[in-house]
């Protein structure tokens, strides 16, 4: 019986955050790329929150957008509400995050991905992978049989393999949504010899906006002057009247109906075998675990413009339906909702991402590439990061150029990726500020500034693109030479501006730049003294600001990233044996053979090898 024979250079299997992201890669960089989704309805679904950014997250969103990617592009498109986070702390913990218009953010980036040149989209499930005698992937085949010929391939399958909704005691083989689950990749992957986790995801109920009684609650308005996510974007643009999302609270009663039906949940019945977010609990992993805590925050949020269903965030769970309409009656604003969506658990395969490179390409199989939540991972943001990732490399794997390795002092990308690839994830992994040691280098306002120029060199940047960051690298650097060399004196009109901003009056003459270091003072306000200041625009003046004030303590991160970068150019094989290195302890041994790491840093990240190890490492190395 004849089948469908196809021909392309990559094909990337799935349609979420992750495979968006590496599709529009690989086809922009020039190879004829076809993408595979279980439904077309859900490219760039948000089965979960409807929001992007966050804590941290932010930081991944600006990044993607600076290496060339969408999705900062996306929700500046598509957002209902914007907020800086942290802004009461310092800069490096500042994160934006947008609430999305859900239909909207899906629908803008299946018309993007539907208008790139050299991407194909195609409805179909995906059960084999064809590896050719050299361990090198060569195609895939789809469940009616045809085969599609490639040189690449990225495993974006997000929550789909053999996937299970869960609430109470019912249970349907579905991805989320109800959409149609993957059932057979994950055999073919099996027979590959890729080791398979079972991980756990959850989502809270939908409910009916004319439900909820929002006097009851404390509004939760969007920034006056919207930040966009993309350095594309012109922030004119994304100004405009934005909704309200709310803040509830659950209370002893809600604690005590989920403490009496905690038999009934399958989380705890034994019925959910995978392993959830630590950093993402259910409202009943809550309970029980915080059990001194007699209230958790509930924050009411629009699915989007179109429709009346609001999102519980807070109050994931997988309790049975009359159990979640007890729970949710006893919340304030909430007791007399109504539920348009139960809440659930999704189980699903994932693979160990210890098996993968730095590039995210299996150490085994040449050519194949994963990422996004299949690697182990949870958020939209930690895949789309992975995503372009992983579509770079793929395309920079066929062009046979070097592919791109980003080390955790030049993005959070790099922190997540090595962690992934690097530590043991026995829970899905959430990206968190707390886990970049390099966070002041790091920040979301200079995304561009570390990145952009990777981006135009692997080819996702315009020229134009590129010229505009070297226009503002200049112009910052101009500015801040000019503060460092501008004096002022003690003249009646500077001692003024001073004792206005409660700041210590002058004794003798100083540098705009040494005034600037002071905390009370910011850039804007020297206007009044500093007569020779230039018109900038906010994205060169906040570099400034931040340059001058932090000046101190990134000279000193800049002397730990050089500590680092030695250590990281230190390189190792992917195959070596190291019983053969003397005084390396048994469990260090182990460990290295396991994980096969690609340089001495990496080795030093590993848990069970000590620095006592990696000292032994650099001796034999030397010799």
């Amino acid at each position: 019986m004849a089948v469908l024979e196809e021909y392309y250079d990559a094909v990337v299997i799935g349609a979420g955050h992750a495979g968006c992201e590496a599709a529009l890669a690989c086809a922009r960089l020039g190879l004829e790329t076809i993408v595979f989704t279980v439904s077309v309805e859900s490219i760039a679904m948000m089965p979960c929150n409807p929001n992007i950014g966050g804590s941290s997250k932010g930081h991944l969103v600006r990044e993607v957008d600076a290496l060339g990617g969408e999705m900062g592009k996306n929700i500046d498109k598509t957002f209902i509400q914007s907020k800086m986070l942290n802004t009461s702390k310092g800069p490096s913990v500042h994160s934006l995050r947008a609430q999305a218009d859900k239909r909207a953010y899906s629908q803008e980036m299946r018309h993007t991905m539907e208008n790139t040149d050299k991407l194909t989209i195609r409805q179909a499930e995906v059960c084999k992978l064809l590896v050719d005698e050299n361990n090198n992937i060569n195609g895939v085949v789809t469940y009616s049989g045809a085969i599609y010929h490639c040189k690449c391939v990225v495993l974006a399958t997000g929550t789909y393999l053999k996937a299970r909704c869960i609430y109470g005691d019912i249970s349907n083989e579905t991805g989320p949504n109800g959409l149609q689950s993957a059932t057979h990749l994950t055999d073919s992957l099996k027979e590959l010899g890729i080791e398979m986790f079972r991980f756990k995801t959850g989502t809270p109920a939908r409910v009916d906006k004319r439900s909820i009684d929002f006097s009851k609650m404390q509004e939760q308005k969007g920034d006056e002057r919207v930040v966009p996510f993309s350095f594309t974007t012109d922030p004119e643009s994304v100004q405009k009247d934005q909704v309200s999302c709310w803040l509830t609270y659950t209370n002893e009663q809600t604690h005590e109906i989920i403490r009496s039906n905690l038999d009934r949940s399958p989380l705890y019945s034994g019925v959910i075998h995978g392993t959830g977010p630590r950093y993402c609990p259910s409202i009943e992993d809550k309970v029980v675990r915080f059990a001194d805590k007699d209230h958790h925050q509930v924050f009411i949020e629009p699915e989007g413009l179109y429709t009346n269903e609001m999102y519980l965030g807070g109050m994931s769970s997988s309790m049975p339906e009359d159990v979640q309409y007890e729970m949710y009656h006893t919340v304030a604003g909430l007791e007399n909702v109504k539920i348009v969506r139960n809440a659930y658990a999704i189980e699903y395969d994932c693979i160990n991402p210890r098996q993968l490179k730095p590039t995210l390409e299996f150490k085994k199989i040449g050519g194949l590439y994963s990422a996004g939540q299949f690697n182990g991972s949870s958020g939209y943001e930690e895949a789309a990061a992975q995503g372009i990732i992983a579509g770079i490399n793929a395309a920079l794997h066929v062009l046979k150029r070097q592919e791109l390795v980003l080390d955790r002092s030049q993005a959070y990308i790099g922190v997540l990726i090595d962690d992934l690839v690097t530590k043991e994830n026995h829970e899905p992994y959430r990206m968190m500020t707390s886990r970049a040691e390099y966070r002041l280098l790091l920040r979301q306002d200079n995304a561009d500034l570390r990145l952009t120029a990777i981006g135009h060199e692997i080819g996702l940047i315009s020229d134009e693109r590129y010229q505009k960051l070297n226009d503002k690298k200049r112009q910052i650097d101009e500015e801040i030479k000019r503060l460092k060399t501008a004096t002022i004196g003690t003249t009646p009109q500077v001692q003024a501006f001073l004792e206005q901003h409660n700041s210590t009056l002058l004794k003798s003459g100083m540098t705009l730049e040494e005034l600037l270091k002071r905390p009370e003072i910011c850039y804007n306000d020297l206007k009044e003294i500093d007569t020779k200041q230039p018109e900038l625009p906010e994205a060169v003046t906040q570099q400034v600001e931040i340059s001058i004030k932090y000046e101190g303590y990134i000279k000193r991160q800049l002397q730990q990233v050089e500590q680092f970068k030695k250590l990281e150019k230190k390189k190792l094989s992917l195959d070596f044996d190291y019983s053969q290195v003397p005084n390396l302890r048994k469990e260090a041994i182990q460990k290295l053979n396991e994980y096969q790491p690609a340089s001495i840093g990496q080795a030093s990240r590993i848990s069970g090898v000590s620095p006592a190890d990696v000292s032994v490492l650099l001796v034999y190395l030397n010799r």
